[in-house]
């Protein structure tokens, strides 16, 4: 009994885990929100890519004003493999449970948005790495990708621009 008990504790945790980052995706807004699903998308797509990768948590954001509806975004968040596998149509936190025994993915994305609609040009820039693997050269080397963003000579910097 005290076996069973603990089973249920312990996978309802599990569950609060992966429902409390679903939530924190769904108050983000809804601009940085259609950023992650354009990385979990693309993340979910790779061959070599077993389970399904859900958002876990935001690190870092930012965002410019072009002006006339446009906007430059930077969203820095870390997406963690859940115990479905690929494929699993409307993966949710109800029968996605996060692992445990799989690294974070750190992923920095930047992109330009038009009435809520993200651009392709410039094309968005979509980077996902483990964790163990993300070195500062590597943070670097997104950070110059993402200031390169057609923006003219005397604009801020979208990486240094304030906080949302």
């Amino acid at each position: 009994m005290a076996v069973f008990l603990f089973l249920v504790l312990v996978s309802t945790g599990v569950f609060l885990d992966t429902t409390e980052a679903q939530e924190v995706l769904s108050k983000l807004p809804d601009n940085y929100r259609k950023g992650v699903e354009l990385a979990v998308e693309q993340i979910n797509s790779h061959q070599t890519i077993t389970s399904v990768f859900l958002f876990f948590k935001s690190v870092d954001k930012s965002d410019i004003d072009g002006g006339f509806g446009v906007s430059y975004l930077y969203h820095r968040f870390y997406l963690k493999a859940t115990r479905c596998p690929k494929g699993t149509v409307n993966a949710n936190p109800s029968k996605c449970a996060f692992r445990k025994d799989r690294p974070l993915i750190d992923c920095g994305i930047c992109y330009k948005i038009h009435s809520g609609e993200i651009q392709s040009d410039p094309k968005p820039y979509v980077h996902c790495i483990h964790k163990p693997q993300l070195t500062q050269d590597l943070l670097k080397i997104r950070a110059e990708r993402c200031n390169k963003m057609s923006y003219a000579n005397g604009s801020p910097s979208l990486l240094a621009s304030k906080k949302p």
